[in-house]
């Protein structure tokens, strides 16, 4: 078993308020709680993954939400800039591959994504299919919600991006929550402007289409027996995926991003109480274990399917059910909600990123200590700390690592290993859209 450290974070470290002096927020709030991580600030694990390798683009847009936490719905169209969503979404993938236009880049992503598959450097391909995979764990049927769940409009931006930008027709695009409900506001308003694309949830009906399964579509490292091995057949069937995620924490885990949200595609009820969990919370002690995540992360039908990766901030929240849990007040925020999108080819380094915005915000989530733990074994996954062999298509052979993760120097700087000029690591690059 590999040795690896912990990280005793200090609150200095972890948060970085806007109530100026140390001194000043002393007087003005109680000492922040310490999180405890598996991994130390600038230490990276694994192979970095992407054009820019490791790169995590950060588009960040103030005002683009608004909601005053008490009036109507949070996502009702008078508290979000549509236009402000559809910015972030251009601004990260420019961002994200380096090209100057929003269409160039996502050639470029389709390119990379098939040259690292063997189909050569070779753009979209009309007729290939793209599944969609988006967040909405909090529905419970087609009714809407006031709980956190995928931004309509970020969604409704990545829509007309793909379709308008990338060139891939609406005919080829699903749009799924197998496991919840395409709610009727972000159905509505996604499907007035978009009708051919497929939108697929646990349900069906209202215009949906109901998800269907493929039986014994994942085999887990270690005995699960609780967990379905059938993977919606829609996701198995595309060509390209996007997982676009939400930043939120949650009980157990500690957070909710990019590795869990592939546990909605599997087999499970609309009802969450019905569901088990195996595999999935890390060890409270900190000590290593096999996490159900890196299975589905290094899956061929899922995480290693997947040309990009999103992480809607547009609210953001420190639970994992209820309404989004309040203004942000760390830099940049300034007491005002996130308004971010993150993106980066890496599965494993938006998940690293996306922790530590959450654990400096929200320093007390629920079982937030070493919620990093499934970062490390994901990013070392040929040889990970758990000794686990993760193959879960039963190959026999381990996956390779899945991505690179780390912790940024502190929460004012956020430099990650790259950001330092180093050739391994992270690289956050932040772009504030005025």
């Amino acid at each position: 078993m590999k040795h690896f450290s912990k990280y005793f974070a200090t609150a200095a470290m972890l948060i970085a308020v806007a109530c100026g002096p140390a001194s000043d927020c002393a007087a003005q709030e109680a000492p922040s709680p310490k999180v405890l991580f598996a991994m130390e600030p600038n230490s990276p694990k694994g192979e970095a993954r992407g054009i820019h390798p490791g790169r995590v683009a950060w588009a960040h847009a103030p005002n683009t939400a608004g909601w005053d936490e008490s009036t109507g719905y949070w996502f009702d169209d008078a508290w979000n800039s549509q236009d402000n969503c559809d910015r972030l979404v251009a601004q990260a993938l420019i961002d994200l591959t380096g090209e100057t236009t929003e269409a160039a880049a996502w050639t470029a992503l389709f390119k990379h994504f098939n040259a690292k598959r063997g189909k050569g450097s070779k753009p979209y391909a009309e007729g290939e299919k793209i599944a969609v995979k988006i967040n909405m764990n909090n529905t419970y049927s087609h009714a809407e919600s006031e709980e956190i769940n995928a931004s309509p409009h970020m969604t409704l931006a990545l829509l007309r991006s793909l379709v308008r930008q990338a060139g891939v027709p609406q005919k080829c695009i699903a749009l799924i929550e197998p496991s919840r409900y395409l709610t009727d506001f972000l159905y509505r308003k996604c499907h007035e402007e978009f009708p051919d694309i497929l939108y697929v949830d646990n349900a069906g009906g209202d215009g949906r289409t109901r998800s269907t399964y493929t039986e014994k579509a994942i085999r887990y490292s270690k005995h699960n027996g609780h967990l379905s091995a059938s993977l919606a057949t829609v996701i198995l069937e595309s060509d390209y995926n996007i997982n676009m995620a939400l930043l939120k924490g949650h009980v157990g885990q500690g957070v909710t991003l990019c590795g869990k949200n592939w546990y909605g595609v599997t087999g499970i009820h609309a009802n969450w109480r019905m569901n088990h969990h195996d595999g999935m919370n890390q060890n409270r002690d900190g000590s290593p274990s096999y996490i159900t995540f890196v299975d589905y992360m290094g899956h061929p039908g899922l995480g290693e399917k997947t040309l990009v990766y999103f992480i809607d901030g547009l609210y953001g929240s420190r639970n994992v059910d209820l309404k989004p849990s309040g203004k942000w007040k760390m830099q940049p925020f300034n007491n005002s909600w996130p308004c971010s999108l993150l993106a980066s080819q890496d599965g494993v380094a938006i998940d690293a990123v996306a922790i530590d915005l959450l654990c400096t915000e929200f320093p007390g989530m629920p079982d937030v200590n070493y919620c990093d733990m499934y970062l490390l074994e994901a990013s070392q996954a040929d040889n990970p700390p758990s000794g686990t062999l993760y193959d879960p298509t039963g190959s026999g052979k381990p996956l390779p690592s899945l991505g690179v993760a780390e912790h940024w120097n502190n929460a004012a700087d956020r430099k990650y290993s790259r950001n330092m000029g180093k050739q391994q690591g992270i690289e956050l690059v932040y772009k504030l859209i005025q």
